[in-house]
């Protein structure tokens, strides 16, 4: 059944969240602070990994071998243009005060509501530019298999688990976002087929390698990018490929 990966990662954030609030109350604040700092780790080095696209041998012939990294950089400064333009990363800020404002009617703090913000915008953003979530839900929606949303919804379990033991509530409402991109994603495979080549697919995996960095970067307390800004370039990476192979 297309749309059931969706489905099934979309109850593993709120199961996760559940079982991370239900926990995290009870360690002490050292030891949430350590499992925050474990899951930047770990997203810095699943963004690395990602960006070992940048050998693809399908996206070197597409643009060249020595531009594949000048693709992203393109990408990333046009998405980073678009995003701040649009300011996307105070928009999802003032949606998920706004979601916290509903939910708890105005009954909790500045350092509450500050906590419940980050938690849905963090878990959002990994939750949602990882190529997992962008190939997964295509894959689900051409009917080939829900095999990569189902390794997706895994790790959204155990990371959802993570964020909400220290950052609470806020995490489970990154479901939505969730079931808005890959839902989409998932109709538009089963609408129009594929419609991505390999090169563009490996273009938007290594766009998002550096996208999942500066989110570690972000868990880690290093700097605050602005990861929602940058968004945009996940839709300009696989169009920036394809005109530089029109044009080489």
């Amino acid at each position: 059944m297309r749309g059931l990966g969706t489905f099934i990662n979309v109850v593993a954030v709120v199961v996760g969240t559940g079982a991370g609030v239900l926990v995290g109350h009870r360690l002490p604040e050292r030891t949430r602070t350590t499992v925050t700092d474990a899951l930047g780790l770990v997203t810095i080095v699943i963004g690395a990994l990602n960006l070992a696209a940048l050998g693809d041998d399908a996206f070197g012939q597409a643009v060249g071998g020595d531009w594949t990294l000048l693709v992203v950089l393109g990408s990333l400064v046009i998405g980073g243009i678009v995003g701040s333009g649009l300011n996307l990363e105070r928009r999802v800020e003032t949606m998920g005060g706004s979601l916290q404002r509903r939910l708890t009617r105005g009954r909790s703090d500045d350092a509450a509501r500050r906590r419940f913000i980050e938690g849905f915008v963090t878990a959002s953003l990994l939750f949602c530019i990882g190529p997992l979530a962008l190939l997964g839900a295509l894959s689900d929606g051409l009917g080939t298999g829900i095999d990569q949303l189902v390794l997706k919804s895994a790790l959204d379990l155990f990371a959802a688990m993570a964020f909400a033991s220290t950052l609470g509530w806020g995490v489970a409402l990154a479901a939505l976002p969730v079931a808005v991109l890959q839902g989409g994603v998932t109709i538009i495979g089963a609408t129009i087929g594929t419609f991505l080549s390999d090169a563009q697919i490996a273009a938007i995996t290594a766009t998002g390698g550096v996208l999942l960095a500066g989110l570690g970067a972000r868990l880690l307390r290093v700097r605050q990018v602005a990861v929602a800004d940058l968004l945009p370039a996940l839709v300009v990476a696989p169009v920036l490929t394809a005109v530089v192979d029109a044009l080489t």
